[in-house]
């Protein structure tokens, strides 16, 4: 199962992404952070100086890899961040072996994590951020999970997140709220674009101290709130580098993340609408410019029959 941490930024969204994924140890697990600020690893308990091989960086080899002998895609000079599969193209697995997760996934602390890279120096003021990201969508793309397998992606935070097509890539995204007019002010223009494209979205509260909280936000965003996140000396303790087995996390935390996992095992997958919704974006993104770029009609990357059921 796929799922996605967004939220306004500061809302907590990495540190719930960590503590989720941490939840999940033990079972096939394929973290990623896929935000321009690259925390994700901090939050596992990586120390300062970890330096992980970035996504965005090998996304020439990336293409190479997936292409496979599909014969709709003529070379990897050809394939967009939204290429999606086809006949003869190299499909992934969460804890299968491949080159490119021997390459670019590394262990922090029993999380199995890739990582897009930060935003460079020499990116400033002639790349965007989503050309990194692209990568992450290309794998999602070429991946197949089944139950309990799981993908754990830490997004942009805000709406930033609807700049590619990799907000319709998971089967549950988890928007993290504080009890906040600001958060509140992003949960309603994240569920805004994400319901047009059946993008389905629960709610985690994060910060909350009191009733009065959990109130506020039943409040505001309604049904849509699956659980809440208290203020937790546990949390303290890991962003002052001091991290402790996740057996110790706070009862009542300890029990929204199982109703998390289990508020995700229980979507339904939908094989047809996952190829359907890549091939949009995948259009989407030929005719704005992917065609004029490279001199050829992409749609035709396309097989309409294609599908990552098993």
């Amino acid at each position: 199962m796929k799922t996605a941490f967004v939220g306004k930024g500061g809302s907590g969204k990495t540190t719930l992404a960590a503590l989720f994924a941490r939840h999940l140890h033990g079972r096939p697990l394929l973290a990623i952070d896929a935000d321009i600020n690259q925390h994700l690893a901090a939050a596992l308990g990586a120390g300062p100086a970890a330096a992980l091989p970035a996504l965005g960086a090998h996304l020439a080899e990336i293409k190479e890899y997936l292409r496979g002998d599909n014969p709709l895609i003529a070379s990897a000079e050809t394939m967009l961040k939204t290429t999606p599969p086809g006949p003869g193209s190299r499909l992934l697995r969460v804890d299968g072996a491949n080159p490119i997760y021997d390459r670019l996934v590394t262990g922090v602390n029993g999380v199995r994590l890739a990582v897009t890279g930060p935003f460079a120096t020499e990116d400033l003021g002639v790349a965007c951020y989503h050309s990194k990201v692209g990568a992450v969508e290309l794998l999602l793309n070429h991946l197949v999970d089944g139950p309990g397998e799981y993908v754990v992606v830490d997004m942009t935070a805000g709406a930033d997140s609807f700049a590619s097509g990799l907000f319709t890539r998971f089967d549950l995204t988890f928007l993290v709220c504080e009890p906040t007019v600001r958060s509140v002010g992003v949960y309603r223009q994240y569920v805004g674009h994400a319901r047009d494209h059946g993008v389905a979205v629960a709610v985690v509260g994060n910060k909350v101290e009191d009733a009065d909280d959990v109130a506020f936000l039943r409040a505001e965003v309604g049904d849509d709130l699956l659980c809440w996140i208290g203020r937790s000396g546990f949390v303290k303790a890991a962003e002052r580098g001091r991290f402790r087995p996740i057996e110790e996390l706070e009862p009542q935390n300890a029990a929204a993340l199982g109703r998390m996992r289990e508020a995700l095992d229980a979507r339904p997958k939908d094989w047809a609408r996952y190829a359907a919704q890549a091939a949009d974006f995948h259009v989407r993104n030929a005719v704005a410019w992917g065609n004029d770029r490279l001199g050829a009609d992409l749609t035709d990357q396309i097989d309409p029959l294609f599908t990552l059921a098993r």
